[in-house]
This record gives structure tokens, C-alpha cells and sequence, in this order.
């Protein structure tokens, strides 16, 4: 079970990388960026299906898709220039909050 969480948790990282790397990609104009992009998502999409063999389907798909949302417009924020204002921040708790209670949900 701690090797799907690990998985997942990769799963993750390398979309949010993946994501973040999109503006390299100039439109899909640079071939050497977009294809670094579609191999991270390609990459994610099958660590995600590694883990549901272990997780349920609804529980890893929403903390991927809910993680991943967060963890990318916190790159934003950091790397990529983003603001960051009191709705958007309230808006990335809310996310997290709703991964924990389905997780919290699920555990019963």
C-alpha cells in the first residue's frame, strides 16, 4: 500500500513537471519540448494506472487530479509568475480539504 502511495505521489510530480513545461513547448512548436511533455503525461498516466491496481479508482484519480491542480498553481505561483491572491489560495485549500475528507471517507 505505502509503494501505490509512493507511485502515486510520483504520478504527480512528474505531471505537474510535465504541465509546468508547457510554455517550452511554444504551441507544440519545439519538438524537443513537446515531446518531453507528452512523455510526462504518458509517464503519469501510467504510474496512475500502476496505482489503481492497489487504490480504488476514485480515490487515486482525486488525489491525483486535486494534488496535481494544487501542486501546479503552486509552480505557477513560484516559478512561473503567477499571482497568488486570497481566492486562488482559498481555492487550493478547498482542494486539499476535499482530498483529505474522500481519503478520510474512503478509510471507512
Amino acid at each position: 500500500m505505502a509503494m501505490a502511495w509512493a507511485l502515486l505521489m510520483t504520478a504527480i510530480g512528474v505531471e505537474v513537471a510535465a504541465s509546468a513545461a508547457l510554455p517550452r513547448t511554444q504551441s507544440f512548436r519545439d519538438p524537443l519540448w513537446t515531446a518531453l511533455v507528452l512523455a510526462g503525461y504518458a509517464a503519469s498516466i501510467w504510474l496512475l494506472a500502476l496505482v489503481v491496481k492497489h487504490l480504488p479508482v476514485s480515490i487515486a484519480y482525486a488525489v491525483w487530479a486535486g494534488l496535481g491542480t494544487a501542486g501546479m498553481a503552486v509552480v505557477g505561483v513560484l516559478f512561473l509568475d503567477e499571482r497568488l491572491d486570497l481566492m486562488k489560495a482559498a481555492a487550493l485549500a478547498l482542494i486539499v480539504l476535499g482530498v483529505v475528507l474522500l481519503n478520510l471517507a474512503g478509510a471507512h
